[in-house]
């Protein structure tokens, strides 16, 4: 099936056989030129060796060395580099894959059962209804942790071990299902505007973050004035909200011309780390932190988190505590939410 094939600076063109890079060709005989197609074709899913033997050179008995040099001359024609791959990935012993984001610009006669993946809205439900699962993910693994952490605490009279966990375990679900949806949509944007350059996904995250960061805050403020006559003024918002928001979007582009999903994934989470780190140093608070501020500034809650505080050998939720744990929650949530959608864009095909 002839179709047209969009990545990085270059457009493949399978029917009229040409590859161009910024619009002027680039040289590839026959065989490369399957290859390469092969790969596009397949892009994030393995292409074995035998395929290649199969289906470019057909049967033709060829050396290993012969595909070697093949890849080795693709490479050269596309400016990659085999030690950190953009384009081609070596599997060892067993074959290659194309990693690199792909559009497809159009197609003589689509598949039925695959669907347009060159269509742009399709693309962005599919990166914010991903990012979205992960933030939920990200959430339910915050929330089990903190959760057994806070019932192996002694709990107030009418606090039971199980109430603890599930409480906490919806209420960061909830955040991380909110966060992850906000941030996810904007970075979607990409797919519609058909720009994915790193300055767009990290604007465009940060603009998600910090516009769910704002309204929930605004929320949560006039829904604790509403009933309880006061509210804590120091709960996660805005700022916090830009920082991750920004932190994912510049981790999304990192992560799809990353390796592996594993790579991406660490990558992003380190990422978050760091933006967590600086969130906690600039005053602001995360997950952990906000909670804190809560039940102190209600002492007749009966959840307390001070005695998380302890692990780091401090008396109270005091800033080392602070710090960290918003270390952690930044590196969760970017990662989850970061690894969710490289995910589906290669489990579905449709690389942003």
């Amino acid at each position: 099936m002839a179709a047209t094939f969009a990545f990085d600076r270059f457009v493949l063109d399978t029917g009229d056989r040409r590859l161009r890079a910024d619009g002027e060709p680039v040289e590839l005989n026959g065989r490369y030129f399957d290859a390469l197609a092969l790969l596009v074709a397949d892009r994030g899913k393995l292409v074995s060796k035998d395929r290649f033997l199969a289906e470019v050179w057909r049967g033709v008995p060829v050396t290993d060395e012969a595909l070697t040099q093949c890849i080795k001359t693709l490479r050269r024609q596309l400016g990659d580099d085999a030690g950190r791959p953009t384009f081609i990935e070596t599997v060892p012993k067993h074959g290659y894959r194309f990693i690199a984001p792909v559009e497809v610009l159009g197609s003589a006669a689509p598949s039925a059962d695959v669907g347009p993946p060159h269509d742009p809205w399709r693309r962005f439900l599919l990166v914010g209804a991903s990012g979205t699962a992960g933030g939920a993910a990200g959430g339910a693994i915050g929330g089990l942790a903190y959760g057994f952490a806070g019932a192996s605490q002694a709990t107030a009279p009418g606090t039971g071990t199980i109430s603890v966990l599930l409480v906490l375990l919806c209420l960061t679900m909830f955040v991380g299902i909110v966060g992850g949806a906000g941030v996810s949509f904007a970075i979607a944007t990409s797919e519609v505007a058909r720009t994915r350059s790193w300055q767009w996904l990290t604007l465009a995250g940060a603009g998600g973050g910090l516009f769910v960061g704002a309204l929930g805050k605004l929320l949560g403020l006039d829904a604790f004035t509403l009933l309880v006559g006061r509210s804590p003024a120091d709960i996660t918002g805005a700022m916090e909200g830009l920082i991750l928001g920004g932190t994912v979007g510049l981790g999304t582009f990192l992560g799809v011309r990353t390796a592996s999903i594993l790579r991406a994934m660490a990558v992003a989470g380190a990422l978050g780390a760091l933006a967590g780190t600086a969130i906690a140093l600039l005053g602001g608070r995360l997950m952990l932190g906000s909670m804190a501020i809560l039940t102190r500034g209600f002492p007749q809650s009966r959840l307390r988190v001070d005695h998380f505080g302890r692990y780091f050998g401090e008396a109270g939720f005091g800033p080392t505590a602070q710090t960290v744990t918003a270390g952690l929650e930044g590196a969760l949530f970017t990662c989850c939410v970061v690894g969710a959608i490289v995910l589906a864009q290669r489990r579905f095909g449709t690389n942003a």
